[in-house]
């Protein structure tokens, strides 16, 4: 994201102009001394464009200094606007598919639950798929965009409605345990940020990115080997290890995402990049949502 401080761009001190001339404050108006008859006529008019000049300068530094909303920088309170729009939309189409199942079975009992839990799978599918074709247009689109931002949210509340649907229905209660773990490591990742003790580093960033890319490397070695013979290496032990450190890798992206919209907010970025950020937050969360929810099923499937 391109970085520029939009009020020093137009303060003219900041750029040197020659014409720019400071207030004086604290010095009050004295009389102009008199001139002769033949000069006066000439100055008089100079000195009244001078001193309303002066009184025009006077108002303008009088008046309230100028919000982001004025100048058009981002503040965190667009930051927060934005991200509260895109995970309450995540939040509402989840929860909409995720009860589903109960809710026709409640209208028209075992025929009514497997409808249900079809429909929770095909928002599954659609959700992975609407939700990686959103990415990657929020990941290359050049400007950020509302629009796309809440479109991937939408995609994303119809996946992990989905998931959560369909676990809930073979193992009660564990959609809310899911729910509630995310917001206390969410919860827990903010309050430490917020005191100064968890920060990022090139360092650990550097070792972030490695974890990624085997993260990923796994994910796809796994993916094959379900394909090709049905056994799944997230099961059992090991998939508890993966998941715990996935669980780590995601708090730390989302300390991450908490200094991107800090330094956001402090650079004076253009308030349209808070959905930008809100993208990056949503991804973050969902992310920790499906691992803890992992963890929980292999935790439920070994009782």
């Amino acid at each position: 994201m391109a970085r520029h401080n939009i009020v020093f761009g137009r303060d003219q001190a900041v750029r040197g102009d020659a014409n720019y001339s400071a207030p004086q404050f604290g010095r009050s108006a004295q009389a102009a001394p008199a001139q002769d008859t033949q000069w006066s006529s000439g100055f008089a008019q100079q000195g009244a464009r001078s001193a309303q000049g002066a009184d025009s300068l006077e108002a303008m530094y009088a008046r309230p200094s100028a919000t982001g909303h004025d100048t058009g920088r981002m503040t965190i309170k667009d930051a927060l606007n934005a991200i509260t729009a895109t995970l309450g939309l995540v939040v509402v189409v989840g929860f909409a598919i995720a009860i589903l199942p109960y809710a026709l079975a409640l209208v028209a009992g075992d025929a009514g639950a497997q409808a249900g839990l079809l429909i929770a799978g095909a928002a599954t599918i659609i959700g992975v798929l609407g939700g990686l074709v959103a990415a990657l247009v929020n990941i290359f689109k050049k400007q950020p965009s509302p629009i796309a931002v809440l479109a991937y949210a939408l995609f994303e509340g119809l996946f992990l409605g989905g998931i959560s649907g369909s676990m809930e229905f073979y193992f009660p209660g564990i959609a809310l345990q899911a729910v509630v773990g995310t917001l206390a490591v969410a919860g827990t990742v903010l309050v430490l940020f917020r005191v100064g003790v968890l920060r990022t580093s090139p360092r650990l960033n550097k070792i972030f990115m490695v974890a990624m890319i085997a993260y990923m490397l796994f994910g796809l070695v796994n993916i094959g080997l379900m394909l090709a013979t049905g056994q799944n290496l997230r099961d059992g032990v090991l998939g508890l290890a993966i998941g715990g450190l996935a669980v780590v890798m995601a708090s730390y992206s989302l300390v991450m995402d908490f200094e991107d919209v800090q330094h956001a907010a402090e650079s004076g970025m253009p308030r349209k990049y808070a959905w930008r950020l809100a993208f990056g937050v949503t991804v973050t969360m969902v992310w920790l949502y499906v691992e803890i929810l992992r963890i929980l099923a292999i935790l439920r499937g070994n009782d």
